[in-house]
């Protein structure tokens, strides 16, 4: 016993909707892999821009850095020199600074250049403030320390009576900006919706349930922006990170409602036709390429709350439990998600990776490098790095999904997604369909020689002298044998019995990362998740789940 399967910690740019595309064919064919002696397109785009970046990108002092992002504008305010630098630094600077101090040391260029009589110079600060404000505006939206500051910066060019300067610095403007987040609040538990059931799935079609589920998926990837990404690097964790935490949410929500839409079904065999339909909801969404929701999907299946039904999962065929083997290699976390990264490096055109996998990425390439190099340099070369880490996933976002959605069904999905259940209830209704059998069948099968379902008093006694007391009287009908039910019941009540007594569980968790696929001790599960899977006993080392 060692290892307790946990709940996934599991986990945008502003949404101007969906845009549906033609529907196409779902049987998308990945472009064949490249030749390993041959760069990938990020390494090329990494090499284009740390050579437009010139001298900066072997490292730069931040004023330096400022410096030139100021005189990347001429006289009339356009961009006479590439605007890389710009990105980076307007997108990434909160890594070494945060934008309040950013803004603060343009202020202070401000002032000198005021001292100095230096107006052409004042001009071009302006026009680089302004750039800021239009492309990177949903940061004076969120920062509120930025927004003061800007208003300190506002008064004082106001004072020096410049009315050209005021119009370029004016930031008015971002609140006419049609920005919702409507759907991005933090989520508080309902418990008023936590009893509905889907009608959805019965009626929809493996490929509807895929479709509408990608769409979803979509519309809140799409929602994450590079300020989100930032804040993720700065925080570590998405906390205060709204768009984040609905994206984590609604993996966590299809991974649940897969599992309970299996669990709603009173017989095995009607389970595992659930469990079928959802495997090949599996599938399309593989030929969809959108791995995240595929994720979700699979770990519901493979959550140990299902994958302990083995009554249900004698009723599934072979060449399904085959499919499910390779779709959970796919997604393994075996050497670093080196499946996973071979077959979406090989997607084309539409794909919505598993954001897990990325944002872990994020975080090793953020830890690995220095934020200053020896001479006290700003590693520019880290901030371009993160750059193009981030800008790739961003790019996704502008791919429209090869898919039509039906409104009125993404709405009815939205809710049947609104569950709510917690894994103690989800447990608890697993084991109301298929009840643990504790050591019964075991104990059957040692003693019930002839397999009628009793055994003798004298065997009885044998078994429970492993046990420091008796726990029941057992053959209450007194007729020498003790059936099934009998001794099925005699293992519940010494199993309660023991976990009163503090007896039955002599262990020492604590949460482990495991870096290989790893199934439960206990109930055979897998432990699914990017990080921190499941609880390992500092003991005994041993793997076990709840």
């Amino acid at each position: 016993m060692g290892t307790l399967g946990k709940a996934r910690e599991a986990p945008r740019k502003p949404s101007h909707g969906c845009r549906a595309a033609t529907k196409a064919k779902l049987e998308a064919k990945p472009a064949s892999s490249p030749c390993p002696s041959h760069p990938s397109l990020a390494q090329i785009t990494q090499f284009r821009m740390m050579v437009s970046l010139g001298h900066f990108a072997k490292g730069a002092s931040l004023d330096d850095l400022i410096d030139s992002c100021i005189q990347s504008f001429d006289a009339d305010g356009n961009l006479c020199r590439s605007n890389q630098l710009l990105q980076v630094m307007l997108t990434m600077h909160r890594i070494i600074i945060s934008s309040a101090e950013l803004l603060q040391k343009v202020i202070t260029l401000y002032k000198d250049a005021l001292a100095k009589n230096s107006p052409g110079l004042c001009l071009k600060i302006c026009y680089f403030v302004r750039y800021w404000i239009t492309e990177f505006w949903i940061m004076f939206k969120m920062d509120a320390s930025l927004t003061h500051t800007m208003e300190e910066f506002q008064e004082l060019v106001k004072a020096n009576g410049e009315e050209l300067h005021c119009r370029l610095i004016d930031t008015t403007q971002i609140n006419a900006r049609d920005w919702s987040r409507k759907l991005t609040q933090r989520i508080k538990s309902n418990t008023s919706k936590k009893r509905k059931v889907s009608l959805l799935f019965d009626h929809l079609e493996p490929e509807e349930l895929s479709e509408h589920l990608t769409y979803l998926e979509f519309k809140s990837f799409r929602r994450i922006s590079f300020s989100d990404y930032q804040n993720y690097l700065v925080n570590s964790c998405v906390k205060e990170n709204p768009t984040m935490e609905r994206s984590i949410a609604l993996c966590n929500g299809v991974s649940q409602w897969v599992q309970l839409m299996v669990l709603s079904r009173p017989t095995p065999q009607l389970r595992a036709e659930v469990f079928i339909k959802f495997i090949q909801v599996a599938q399309k969404l593989h030929q969809l390429q959108n791995f995240n929701t595929l994720m979700a999907v699979i770990g519901g299946l493979c959550h140990s709350s299902i994958s302990r039904l083995k009554e249900t999962s004698s009723h599934v065929p072979h060449e399904i439990n085959k499919v499910l083997g390779e779709m959970t290699e796919l997604l393994s976390s075996c050497r670093n998600y080196d499946n996973y990264r071979r077959a979406y490096g090989e997607c084309t055109q539409f794909k919505i990776p598993i954001l897990g996998v990325h944002l872990k990425d994020l975080i090793s390439l953020y830890e690995a490098m220095p934020d200053y190099l020896e001479d006290g340099k700003v590693n520019v070369h880290k901030l371009l790095a993160l750059y193009n880490h981030i800008n790739e996933l961003v790019q996704l976002q502008e791919v429209a999904p090869p898919l039509e959605a039906n409104k009125d069904l993404v709405h009815l999905l939205t809710l049947s997604l609104d569950l709510y259940y917690t894994e103690d209830e989800i447990y608890e209704l697993s084991y109301a369909r298929e009840p643990r059998n504790h050591k019964a069948p075991s104990v059957f099968k040692n003693y019930d020689h002839d397999q009628d379902g009793y055994i003798s008093q004298e065997e009885f006694e044998k078994i429970a002298a492993s046990f420091p007391f008796s726990f029941c009287v057992m053959d209450k009908d007194r007729e020498g044998l003790i059936s099934r039910e009998e001794i099925t019941a005699y293992f519940m009540r010494a199993s309660s019995i023991y976990s009163k007594l503090g007896l039955g569980f002599p262990h020492n968790f604590q949460e482990t990362t495991y870096l290989k696929p790893t199934f439960c001790d206990n109930c055979a599960g897998f432990l699914w998740g990017v990080i921190k899977q499941g609880y390992r006993c500092k003991g005994n080392k041993y793997p076990e789940s709840r």
